[in-house]
């Protein structure tokens, strides 16, 4: 074979290859488009922001093949409505969280946030590597969903009041508005617990429909202005030591992706639940700072409180583990691994962030 022939065959085949190759990448990527509805407004970067990243990381993994369009609350659903359309299969996709939806089944609340659990990294460790993920999914399959941690807040503040709060007597009939499964503890010690969605809080404290309002923390609440209304600032949210925000998928819209995109989606969801905690622990000092300027009053929840509601807590979780199998096999799986959680954390992590702490406050950082 001469050297031409040579260099003319194999052009020949080389361009023979790139033609059988192209239809079959373009029917492994084919273009599909979904919709994610949020529970959060815009105006909350943070939240809804993160919302929006993981649209923007799919587009750019897949060329612009795979699109998720985000949607504030509001814009097609109410936030606290998103899993409900998700299940339904209004839209393909929410970003939300659990803790929305105990109403209908306590257990909705273990896979984002209940009181006195995990903090951010305990949770994420739980949910990654102690199967949380699947466990969580088990009893989503339920509701025609599939969800993957999609964002941590980290230990939240305990929010805004209009008083001091320092005994059990001063929370009796005081309207709170308080996500979740809290609501259910404080109101056995005589709160007036309020399920509002992000965009209608703010209002809702203004004209004196609630007494008090926790939201998220210093990064948040800030840009809501909750300071300008109710000065007092309590500290730590004790029903909300990790909270995961989830995205949660319509479960047939998820197997009808190919397997590609269903890994990548779930590469791109770790991406972002580690990008919303990574951004709190950046913006949360700022905003303290901030909200410190503006006549934020600190204060911390006394051990009078904190004790009768872990007591309390403890009481309400036997109740629903006596009747609701699903309940019971999360809070379980989450309880065996708190004790190992905060055995370890006693140690090195407890340890330094003292030490270091003392050094902020002796000026010497």
């Amino acid at each position: 074979m001469d050297r031409r022939s040579f260099i003319t065959k194999a052009a020949l085949g080389s361009a023979a290859a790139t033609a059988l190759a192209a239809p079959a990448i373009a029917q492994a990527n084919p273009k599909i488009t979904w919709r994610m509805t949020s529970s959060f407004p815009k105006s909350l970067s943070t939240l809804f922001g993160n919302t929006e990243e993981l649209g923007k990381r799919l587009s750019e993994a897949t060329d612009g093949n795979f699109q998720i369009q985000s949607f504030a609350a509001g814009e097609l659903v109410g936030g606290l409505q998103a899993a409900d359309a998700v299940s339904a299969g209004t839209v393909e996709a929410c970003h939300t969280v659990g803790y929305y939806y105990w109403g209908k089944d306590p257990a909705w609340a273990l896979g984002s946030a209940v009181p006195f659990a995990l903090s951010a990294r305990g949770m994420n460790a739980w949910q990654y590597f102690g199967g949380g993920i699947d466990l969580y999914n088990k009893f989503l399959a339920r509701d025609n969903l599939i969800g993957f941690p999609g964002g941590n807040t980290g230990t939240q503040m305990g929010g805004w009041f209009r008083k001091e709060i320092n005994t059990l007597d001063d929370l009796k009939g005081l309207k709170m508005r308080v996500g979740g499964f809290a609501g259910k503890i404080m109101e056995r010690l005589g709160v007036v617990p309020q399920q509002l969605a992000g965009g209608d809080v703010y209002a809702a404290l203004e004209k004196g429909t609630i007494d008090a309002v926790e939201f998220v923390g210093p990064a948040d609440d800030e840009k809501l202005g909750f300071v300008k209304v109710a000065p007092y600032y309590y500290y730590p949210g004790w029903w909300e030591g990790g909270p995961s925000v989830h995205f949660m998928f319509n479960l047939d819209a998820w197997n009808g992706l190919p397997k590609a995109y269903q890994s990548l989606l779930r590469t791109a969801c770790q991406a972002v639940d580690a990008n919303m905690l990574q951004q709190y622990d950046w913006e949360n000092p700022k905003g303290l700072i901030k909200l410190m300027g503006q006549g934020a009053q600190l204060r911390p929840f006394s051990s009078e409180i904190l004790q009768a509601c872990f007591k309390v807590s403890n009481e309400v979780y036997a109740e629903i583990e006596a009747t609701n199998t699903e309940f019971k096999t999360l809070w379980d799986s989450i309880k065996e691994y708190r004790k190992e959680w905060y055995l370890w954390q006693q140690v090195a992590e407890y340890n330094y962030d003292t030490f270091m702490m003392i050094q902020q406050r002796q000026g010497t950082l």
